[in-house]
């Protein structure tokens, strides 16, 4: 998108990007492109057939609305396919192809990823899977919180394999992959899709929490997965938990997620917050005194993502405001960062929450009774003690009675398949929810 909004469909896009998640901007609107005008038609060119699909099917309403927000005189859309989108412009036939869905950042390479010790492991393993790609680690599953890096990796291994060797590498969502398997179902194009991902030498696919309980989808994958395993393809895949910690995903998926190498990544320590605050200074292009990293890290512990982000808006209202960076000024343009008091959701605040929802006791959801109207106020407090909370499956047992792992699985996958449909239950998660921020 051009800074000045210079066509009719940058506007739009300008629109829409407001109005819809970043994911589902990132996933379908952000590679489609302008064409020109047909008659009182806007033609704009999409990467594939999918995202045509999608973008008519799904999003129709809300592109027109978006149209019709920008005073445009006609809101008749047409979007047509770019032929050979995926490959690489002006490099041999010999050089890999990025067959994606989705474009690799440019900024996330090995070179800027910042190393310490609680992504050592991992960086090691997608280093050596980029070099030798199906040989040693296949699959590598990154794992860790939001915003520790696992993206970054997976964007770097990509990158690299792009630069070396001649590879059909595929990097995708979750959310993609699961949005292409419902649109070819509908608009009978599996064999294409098969053929697309199953003749992939690479596969990074991203997000794969969200793969629980769609069973189509992971009997698609379960398939892609064997089929390019067989043929040693190399399988990159990242989530948030470990496989068995994915509420719905089947065993065999599971299993099959387990056979290569497991990296974890964990929150960063001081000294190596302190240094990524530093090289992406150093990449901005401004100098941000020690002490002054030094204050964002302390009060910025939770993920990679949050540490940036206080970094980008300390260099912004600097320039902005034309004030050199200090430890003063930091603390007047982050604070509502560094005077936001830490609080710590427990489980113990998740079953003294839920408990006073239901209007019972947090003791009887502790108790090893299954009375019905304990129940269902356990397997909410479970899901929510799993989403807020960085405690293991075997600890959220313990602390619901002695549950064993499996019993929590059960209540975490329970009410994640009846979130979809019972309006009810979402308001009370998200009360819940909203009592413990």
């Amino acid at each position: 998108m051009t800074a000045d909004h210079s066509s009719p469909w940058d506007l739009v896009k300008a629109t829409l990007q407001k109005k819809v998640s970043a994911e589902t901007y990132e996933n379908w609107i952000s590679r489609t492109q302008y064409a020109g005008i047909d008659g009182s038609t806007l033609v704009v060119t999409v990467p594939d057939s999918t995202t045509q699909s999608v973008l008519k099917d799904d999003y129709s309403v809300r592109i027109q609305d978006a149209a019709r927000a920008c005073g445009l005189p006609s809101t008749a859309i047409r979007f047509s396919v770019r032929p050979d989108d995926g490959a690489i412009p002006g490099r041999p036939d010999q050089v890999s192809e990025l067959e994606s869905p989705l474009a690799l950042n440019p900024k996330f390479t090995f070179e800027s990823f910042v190393v310490g010790a609680s992504n050592q492991f991992a960086h090691a393993a997608a280093q050596s899977v980029a070099t030798q790609p199906a040989r040693r680690y296949n699959p590598l599953y990154l794992y860790g919180g939001v915003g520790m890096g696992k993206t970054h990796l997976m964007h770097a291994i990509g990158r690299a394999l792009v630069a070396t060797g001649s590879m059909r590498i595929i990097y995708t969502t979750c959310e993609r992959f699961t949005n292409e398997v419902v649109s070819g179902i509908k608009h009978g194009r599996m064999p294409q899709l098969r053929e697309r991902y199953r003749s992939a030498d690479v596969l990074l696919i991203d997000d794969i929490q969200s793969l629980g309980s769609k069973d189509r989808t992971q009997e698609e994958f379960f398939h892609t997965f064997n089929e390019l395993h067989d043929a040693q393809k190399q399988i990159v895949i990242s989530g948030d938990c470990q496989p068995k910690e994915i509420p719905g995903l089947v065993d065999r998926l599971r299993s099959r997620f387990e056979w290569g190498l497991m990296a974890d990544i964990e929150p960063p320590d001081l000294e190596t917050r302190m240094a990524i605050l530093e090289k992406k200074a150093d990449i901005e292009g401004v100098f941000v005194p020690p002490a002054v990293r030094l204050l964002i890290a302390e009060k910025t512990k939770s993920s990679v993502r949050e540490l940036e982000g206080a970094l980008i808006k300390l260099i912004a209202y600097s320039s902005l405001t034309n004030t050199p960076i200090s430890v003063p000024m930091a603390r007047q343009a982050l604070k509502n960062i560094l005077d936001k008091p830490e609080r710590r959701i427990t489980i113990d605040a998740v079953q003294k929450a839920v408990a006073e929802r239901y209007a019972i006791k947090p003791s009887a959801l502790r108790e090893k009774s299954n009375r019905k109207e304990i129940v269902v106020p356990r397997q909410v407090a479970m899901y929510l003690v799993k989403e807020l909370t960085p405690a293991s499956l075997p600890e959220i047992g313990r602390a619901f009675g002695g549950k064993h792992h499996t019993t929590v699985i059960h209540s975490i996958d329970k009410i994640t398949a009846c979130l979809l449909d019972n309006p009810e239950l979402n308001k009370i998660i998200h009360s819940v929810k909203d009592s413990l921020q």
